[in-house]
C-alpha cells in the first residue's frame, strides 16, 4: 500500500485541527463552557498549526510547513500541560488577571470575540466525553506532533 503523500497528510492535520476549534467552539457556544486564558491560547496554537500544514501543503516546501506546523503543536503541548497543572494544583489559578486582560485586548480576540475572548477560569476545566478540555488538547497536540515529525523525517518517494 503506498503511503499517502506529504500534501494529503499535511492538509488532512490542517482540517482535523480547524474541527477541533469548531469543536472547541461548540462546547463554548452550545454547551456553556467558557474558555479560559489558557484554552485560547491553546485555539490559537491549533490555528498556527493548520495555517502551517496549508503554507506547507499549498508551497513548494511541505517540509517547512510541517516545521511550521509541529512548532505550534509543541507550544500547544506546553500551553495544555501548564493547563493540566493548574488542574492538578488547585490553589494556582490563571484566573482573572493581568494575562487574560492582556488576551482579550489581542486585535482578533476584539474583533472575533466569539472565537477568542477569554471568560472562563483556568481551574475549573470541563469534562467533555470522560477528559478534561485539556486532556483533550494535549492528545491532540501531540498526534499533530508525531504526524508532522513523520511528514519532516519521511522520504520523498
Amino acid at each position: 500500500m503506498k503511503s499517502p503523500s506529504p500534501r494529503t497528510v499535511l492538509l488532512s492535520t490542517a482540517a482535523v485541527c480547524l474541527l477541533l476549534v469548531a469543536v472547541a467552539l461548540y462546547l463554548q457556544h452550545v454547551k456553556d463552557m467558557l474558555p479560559c486564558p489558557l484554552c485560547v491560547i491553546q485555539r490559537y496554537l491549533f490555528l498556527a498549526v493548520a495555517i502551517g500544514c496549508l503554507i506547507g501543503a499549498f508551497g513548494r516546501k511541505p517540509k517547512l510547513g510541517a516545521a511550521i506546523g509541529l512548532a505550534a503543536a509543541i507550544g500547544g503541548l506546553g500551553v495544555a500541560g501548564n493547563h493540566l497543572y493548574v488542574l492538578a494544583n488547585p490553589g494556582f489559578s490563571c484566573g482573572i488577571d493581568p494575562m487574560t486582560t492582556a488576551l482579550n485586548k489581542i486585535p482578533t480576540a476584539t474583533y472575533l470575540p466569539w472565537l477568542f475572548e477569554a471568560d472562563g477560569l483556568c481551574e475549573k476545566a470541563d469534562s467533555f466525553m470522560g477528559l478534561s478540555v485539556p486532556q483533550w488538547s494535549a492528545a491532540w497536540f501531540a498526534i499533530l506532533a508525531a504526524t508532522l515529525v513523520w511528514v519532516l523525517v519521511r522520504r520523498q518517494a
